[in-house]
């Protein structure tokens, strides 16, 4: 199956590693509404995340995830609406499909990645969900595992557009 294929080789370690952090993982945790699949993947006494509304406005966005404790809760309410939703298509291969995760800096345990959401998924009842929006995710490496120390997340995609 190509639909989930790390577009980094091996031999780009940090970029492969956080490819499968921030994708496969993320996709196959939130499908299963299993937080314990990415929770070590978070630096949690100093992790953040902002909610930017889907508002190309800065000024709106606000600190909503101060702690990963309640970033995790809104992370599973959203996974536990998802799998009550009934799809027309195959959910994991279409997340992935509507997923991009090919800008990613490295520079030595710092990383900054721009993960865009762009695309449909057909529901059941014949409409879709529209996914159209991007986060960007601040990691470290931490003892030589790549985490997420916070996010600005849910801006509109492209940004300004």
């Amino acid at each position: 199956m190509t639909f989930d294929k790390n577009p980094f080789p091996s031999g780009d370690a940090d970029r492969h590693a956080l490819w499968e952090m921030l994708v496969r993982r993320d996709i196959d945790a939130f499908i299963g509404q299993d937080w314990s699949m990415v929770e070590n993947d978070f630096i949690a006494e100093s992790f953040f995340g902002m909610h930017a509304h889907f508002l190309a406005n800065a000024d709106a966005w606000r600190l909503q995830f101060p702690r990963l404790e309640i970033y995790r809760d809104e992370w599973l309410r959203q996974a536990r609406e998802t799998a009550a939703t009934k799809f027309a298509e195959p959910l994991r291969e279409a997340i992935f499909r509507v997923t991009n995760l090919r800008d990613i800096d490295v520079d030595g345990d710092r990383a900054v990645l721009h993960k865009k959401f762009d695309g449909t998924v057909a529901k059941a009842d014949g409409s879709v969900d529209r996914l159209k929006w991007q986060t960007l995710y601040f990691c470290r490496k931490v003892e030589g595992s790549w985490k997420i120390a916070g996010f600005v997340g849910y801006m509109p995609y492209p940004l300004g557009g």
